[in-house]
């Protein structure tokens, strides 16, 4: 028989007659396959639940049940139903028989005498069709998994998140060890790895990656040289890379190199969904981290020194994944007089947070020409509706004479302040409207804080959940306040943001406390 190629393969040749399987086996080996062997229907079926099959040679006459009824059971089973079966008979050889075997699921029939050039061909030919499906069937599935994996990925709050989806989606898919490296806006690089799809991913740092051009790529290391993971049996591993711009470090998604089908269209993809969202993570990031810096540079740097006044001030912004808000304070002494200020720009952007600065500048300037608290708000407002039409503010402005505790106030629509009164607590309404609307505004509301009286101004970040009303923050705040003001007002905020926020807020907070000695 003329040797030709064949792809490796492993045959079960199934013959209770040890001449013909011996010449089956012979044909077959010569040819390149490995070949396993039964004598009896039962027997082929124990084998084919144990060992790795790619295809059938099955003879229709066997002693305890016929060909046909083990290829129904091979076919009837899940686990091989796409396994390729080839009938061989020297007794049922007629057209009837021959349709009779192709009907109960063999994938081809061939009647002896046989031709070793015959059956080599045939086992290729049947070999190359379960070969295509089974590959087809492999990239529907992965392709699915990589829908999922890709949500997974673009949904992720913040970049070790993103790292882990990206690992555990590629463990997932590929059905064994992962690994996802890239570098974090900092430069720093990590590796998130999956030493299977149950396991949670693992995330520590990794080395940088050598020069890679941009655009996407596929390549095989050696496994020593991805020493992170435990690869199977030290094999070689894949890796699709992908760099979107010349100034950002690429993305490396590994798998084991045997688990890709040709061309590696499926890793690729999901190197290139990593990439995108890295890249969409790393810029809102960096705008995130402008806006905070902007935000803090912006806001006072220190508080003023006033006899017969405690001061203090807490800012803290929302949790990493939340964009930035407006929020904004300010303690300042003009003529003898604490202006007191705190306020919140609508809306969670870099856009709110330079809207915050400009109307903080124009409060201090405003309030040096030495207007009372309700000319500031209306000739702010002036301002917004003439320079930033659409915008909308609350603000609320005091100014307290420390010596008498008396206190000269307008509200444009922002929460009410909370006088704190020997455990006794007072929310100063004053209902004025937002900044950025045209609409009358009421007079000045005035009070007086006693003296051992504390005064707290936050915004709506202090008390709003999603799971609970204005009225129940409002309420908390109270209720916290209420049990006592610490001798230091720095304890006392840090105990308000403590007891009435989570561990990852979910807007901006700023809290202004002022205690008359």
């Amino acid at each position: 028989m003329r040797r030709v190629h064949v792809d490796p393969a492993t045959v079960l040749v199934v013959d209770d007659n040890p001449t013909k399987r011996y010449l089956l086996v012979s044909w077959l080996s010569r040819a390149g396959y490995a070949v396993v062997e039964a004598e009896t229907g039962r027997e082929a079926l124990e084998l084919v639940d144990v060992k790795p099959v790619d295809l059938v040679v099955l003879d229709v006459r066997l002693p305890d049940m016929s060909g046909f009824e083990v290829c129904e059971k091979i076919k009837g089973n899940p686990r091989h139903a796409a396994l390729p079966v080839v009938h061989v008979s020297a007794h049922a050889v007629d057209v009837q028989d021959r349709a009779h075997g192709l009907n109960r699921g063999a994938d081809a029939y061939l009647v002896e005498p046989i031709e070793p050039e015959e059956l080599v061909a045939t086992t290729q030919a049947v070999l190359r069709y379960y070969r295509a499906r089974k590959q087809a069937e492999t990239l529907a599935k992965r392709m699915a998994l990589l829908a999922e994996t890709t949500l997974a990925i673009n949904s992720a709050a913040d970049f070790p998140h993103l790292l882990a989806a990206a690992a555990q989606g590629a463990a997932k898919i590929f059905q064994g060890p992962a690994a996802v490296v890239t570098a974090t806006g900092d430069g720093d690089f990590w590796a998130a790895t999956c030493e299977n799809s149950e396991q949670e991913p693992v995330l520590r740092p990794w080395r940088a990656s050598h020069d890679i051009a941009v655009g996407t790529s596929f390549r095989i290391d050696p496994a020593a040289d991805w020493s992170l993971l435990a690869w199977p049996d030290d094999d070689p591993v894949g890796i699709a890379v992908t760099r979107i711009r010349p100034d950002r470090p690429a993305v490396q998604v590994a798998v084991p190199a045997a688990a890709n089908i040709p061309g590696a269209p499926v890793l690729r993809q999901l190197a290139q969904a990593t990439a995108a969202a890295v890249e969409a993570q790393r810029s809102y990031d960096e705008e995130h981290r402008v806006a905070i810096t902007l935000q803090r540079s912006l806001l006072p740097r220190r508080l003023p020194d006033v006899t017969g006044l405690d001061l203090a001030r807490r800012y803290e912004p929302a949790s990493a994944h939340t964009e930035i808000g407006g929020d904004f304070y300010e303690l300042t002494m003009i003529d003898g007089r604490l202006l007191v200020a705190i306020g919140d720009v609508a809306g969670h952007s870099l856009h709110a947070a330079t809207v915050m600065a400009e109307l903080r500048h124009a409060l201090r300037a405003y309030a040096v020409e030495g207007h009372p608290p309700g000319t500031l708000l209306t000739r702010i407002n002036d301002l917004m509706l003439t320079l930033l039409a659409g915008e909308v503010a609350t603000v609320c402005v005091m100014l307290i004479d420390p010596a008498t505790g008396h206190v000269r106030m307008a509200n444009a629509g922002h929460l009410p302040p909370l006088l704190i009164t020997d455990g006794h607590t007072e929310f100063i309404e004053d209902r004025g409207p937002l900044l950025g609307l045209r609409a009358q505004r009421p007079d000045d509301t005035e009070f007086v804080v006693p003296p051992g009286a504390t005064l707290v101004l936050y915004t709506d970040g202090l008390i709003e959940r999603r799971d609970a009303t204005i009225d129940d923050g409002l309420r908390a705040l109270a209720a916290a306040a209420s049990s006592g003001v610490d001798d230091h007002l720095d304890d006392f905020c840090d105990r308000l943001l403590s007891e009435l926020t989570g561990q990852e807020m979910s807007d901006d907070i700023a809290v202004v406390a002022l205690r008359r000695r």
